[in-house]
């Protein structure tokens, strides 16, 4: 079972920030790995304390795990990655840089940096679509900026018919050392970068660099009922690696416009719709905007409107609204009925409506009634008297 982070620690549950941060400085320095030898048991201590401080040290995860334990911070990870973030021990150069600065995040960051393949960096994307096509899903066509292999030097950087040479500084290590008191410091060579290789003779396209910076045009299929925010993926279409390294990935980051008849609620879809006064009051049917599927023939839906309906009622139409993204469900259309007042009435209509005010009563009007009667009790607990009566 997983240790108490606090104990892991050695502090209190009330600890601030600086007391976490002293107390995970301390025992680090006194459990790395390589100031154990490479023990197993020092080891497993390390990664225990660094797991702990992550999640003590970000706010957010010290109320999830205040809460509920370790249950309340399980699959959030030990510290913010960018796209690739992991949790544990991946993330301990961060934690370290944090705690003793950079010098020491460098120093417990070998390996990471090498004279290897180095994976392109990821690229982000935001794009605007229209309700319809999230309701419809889509084709869109893209043009983002991403960095390509130089095709004048295949990505050595090296003008055609050089190569490059090892660096002198590092002997092509790509990494020096030097000794700091008991810690053998080691940090990335400054003349080559961490390549490991110099070009003496740049190429003129790249101008060394091995890539140049290329607008790219890309095809995107967004999937039916996608929502605001959601993300979409495309592997391999980020920038490209450095010596022979994979391409990073490219996000597209998806905003739905918002839509002049329709709001969404999750799957659902709403759409007031104005109702003339007498359909209203006898009933019949009115004509409602919905989206479609294929073409405007089935964008428009006959809605039966209830004999005495009033406005603010709803009315749902099943299978009308946003399908899901895996296809199976569809939600509902739900329209929303405002009764409009008759303006701009001719004499003979205004006569009409006389009558027919004469002729109804409350039964015709029970929430006019009803809201009046409940007035009239108010204006009398102020006045402490009957509406009507007056003082002698």
């Amino acid at each position: 079972m997983a240790r108490d982070f606090y104990e892991v620690l050695g502090v209190s549950r009330t600890a601030d920030a600086a007391e976490l941060k002293s107390a995970f400085r301390k025992l680090a320095m006194e459990h790395h790995p390589d100031r154990n030898g490479g023990c197993e048991e020092a080891s497993g201590r390390f990664k225990e304390l660094n797991e702990a401080y992550s999640v003590l040290s970000d706010p957010d995860k010290r109320a999830a795990y205040d809460r509920f334990g370790h249950a309340g911070v399980n699959g959030m990870g030990g510290g913010q990655g960018g796209f690739g973030g992991g949790a544990g021990f991946s993330n301990v150069n961060d934690i370290f840089s944090e705690v003793f600065g950079d010098v020491f995040g460098e120093m417990f960051n070998q390996g990471r940096r090498n004279s290897g393949p180095v994976r392109g960096a990821d690229l982000r994307y935001d794009l605007e679509i229209s309700l319809e096509q999230a309701y419809r899903g889509a084709e869109v066509e893209i043009t983002t900026p991403s960095t390509i292999t130089c095709d004048s030097c295949d990505g050595s950087g090296a003008k055609a018919g050089t190569q490059p040479t090892a660096c002198n500084t590092c002997g092509g290590a790509g990494r020096v050392r030097a000794a700091n008191g008991f810690f053998a410091v080691e940090r990335t060579c400054p003349r080559c970068g961490g390549a490991g290789k110099v070009v003496s003779d740049p190429c003129a396209k790249c101008h060394g660099h091995g890539q140049v910076r290329r607008d790219r045009t890309l095809q995107v299929r967004i999937p039916a009922g996608v929502d605001d925010g959601a993300r979409i993926r495309l592997a391999g279409e980020g920038d490209s690696g450095h010596r022979g390294g994979p391409r990073g990935d490219l996000y597209i980051f998806l905003s739905v416009s918002p839509h002049e008849l329709f709001e969404r609620d999750g799957l659902d879809l709403l759409v007031g719709v104005p109702v003339p006064m007498h359909v209203a009051a006898l009933g019949g049917e009115i004509e409602s905007p919905c989206l479609s599927i294929g073409d405007c023939s089935d964008c428009r839906i006959d809605v039966k409107v209830p004999e005495g309906s009033q406005t603010g009622r709803t009315l749902r139409i099943k299978g009308r609204g946003m399908p899901s993204l895996n296809g199976r469900q569809r939600g509902d259309l739900v329209v929303e009925l405002f009764v409009e007042t008759p303006t701009n009435l001719t004499p003979r209509q205004k006569e009409l409506m006389r009558e027919l005010a004469g002729l109804c009563g409350e039964k015709q009007h029970p929430k006019h009634a009803g809201f009046f009667n409940k007035a009239r009790r108010f204006w009398d607990d102020l006045t402490g008297q009957p509406e009507g009566d007056t003082a002698a």
